[in-house]
C-alpha cells in the first residue's frame, strides 16, 4: 500500500528534524539554509534512496554514515566552472589587481571553493599580472570528497572547450593550453599553480574568522543561506578582511539588505566586487 502523501507542514517538520539530527550528530548545519534548496535537495536524495519517509531517512542518516556523506554533496552547492562570468574576472584585472600590486605580499581566501575550478581560475590570473609568487590563497569548503578532488585539479577534457572561451573573455593573456597536460579523457592542471594555495576544511556556517585578508572571494553561495545566515557570514567576512580589503560576491548577491553594508564601499557594483571602508 502506499502511503499518502504527508501534509506539507509535516513534511516541512519532519526536514526540520532530519537538519537538527545531521547537526547533533555530524555538526553540520543547514538549518539557516533557504528552505526551498534545502527540500528539495533532500526529496531527490529520497527518491533516490528508495526510503519511504524522510523519518526513515532520518534514522539512516544517523546510523550510516556513508549514506550521511551522500546527503551532504547533495545539500553541497557544487556548480562551477573555470572563469566562470569571464566579466568578474575582467573586472578583478582591471580595478582589483592595480590595488594588490601596491602591496608587498597579499592573501586572499577563496570561501566555498567547491572542485576547484574557480580557485584556479583565480591563480592562472595571479600568474599572468605577476602577483602569484607574493600571494598565499586560502582555498576552503566544508565538503571534503569536493575539497579532495578541488587538490587534484583534475577536470574532463571535455569541459575545456567552454573553460578556454571563458578564459579569453576574461582577458587571458595567453592560451588556457599553456595551464594544464591533456590525458585520455582528462586534462591535469599545472603543479606550479598549487604552489601558492592552501586546502582547507572551513565551515562558513560554524567556523570563526580567517584572519588579516586582502580580498575574499565567495560567490554563488549566499543565494542559498537566509538572510540570519547571510548577514552572520558577510560579519565574519567584515572581520577576517583588513581595512581598505575586498569583497567579492556572486552575481545574484547583494551587501544591500546586510546590516554591514555600511562597512563597504562599491567599486564594481555589477560584479558585486565591494571594499572594506578604512573607518571601519
Amino acid at each position: 500500500m502506499v502511503e499518502a502523501p504527508l501534509p506539507a507542514e509535516d513534511l516541512n517538520i519532519e526536514i526540520q528534524l532530519l537538519l537538527e539530527a545531521i547537526f547533533l550528530k555530524y555538526g553540520y548545519d543547514f538549518q539557516d539554509y533557504a528552505k526551498a534548496h534545502v527540500k528539495r535537495r533532500i526529496l531527490h536524495r529520497l527518491a533516490q534512496s528508495g526510503l519511504d519517509s524522510i523519518a526513515a531517512m532520518q534514522h539512516r542518516v544517523i546510523n550510516d554514515q556513508s549514506f550521511f556523506e551522500k546527503l551532504l554533496l547533495d545539500l553541497s552547492i557544487n556548480v562551477t566552472e573555470m572563469f566562470r562570468d569571464p566579466t568578474f574576472y575582467l573586472a578583478i584585472r582591471d580595478e582589483v589587481v592595480p590595488v594588490l600590486q601596491t602591496y608587498p605580499f597579499i592573501k586572499i581566501w577563496l570561501a566555498g571553493c567547491a572542485t576547484g575550478e574557480e580557485v584556479y581560475s583565480l591563480a592562472i590570473l595571479l600568474k599572468e599580472e605577476g602577483l602569484y609568487d607574493r600571494s598565499q590563497i586560502y582555498a576552503t569548503d566544508f565538503n571534503q570528497v569536493v575539497l579532495e578532488k578541488a587538490k587534484e585539479g583534475i577536470y574532463p577534457v571535455d569541459h575545456i572547450k567552454d573553460y578556454s572561451i571563458n578564459y579569453q573573455k576574461a582577458g587571458g593573456r595567453g592560451s588556457l593550453g599553456d595551464y594544464y597536460t591533456a590525458k585520455y579523457s582528462s586534462v591535469i592542471l599545472d603543479r606550479q599553480l598549487k604552489e601558492r594555495i592552501v586546502f582547507a576544511d572551513h565551515n562558513l556556517v560554524t567556523d570563526t574568522v580567517f584572519g588579516e585578508m586582502n580580498m575574499i572571494v565567495c560567490r554563488n553561495v549566499f543565494i542559498y543561506f537566509n538572510k540570519e545566515l547571510q548577514n552572520r557570514v558577510i560579519g565574519l567576512f567584515m572581520k577576517s578582511l583588513r581595512a581598505g580589503g575586498f569583497l567579492c560576491l556572486g552575481s545574484k548577491e547583494s551587501l544591500r539588505f546586510s546590516k554591514y553594508s555600511d562597512a563597504f564601499e562599491t567599486v564594481v557594483g555589477k560584479e558585486r566586487i565591494f571594499r572594506k571602508r578604512y573607518h571601519h
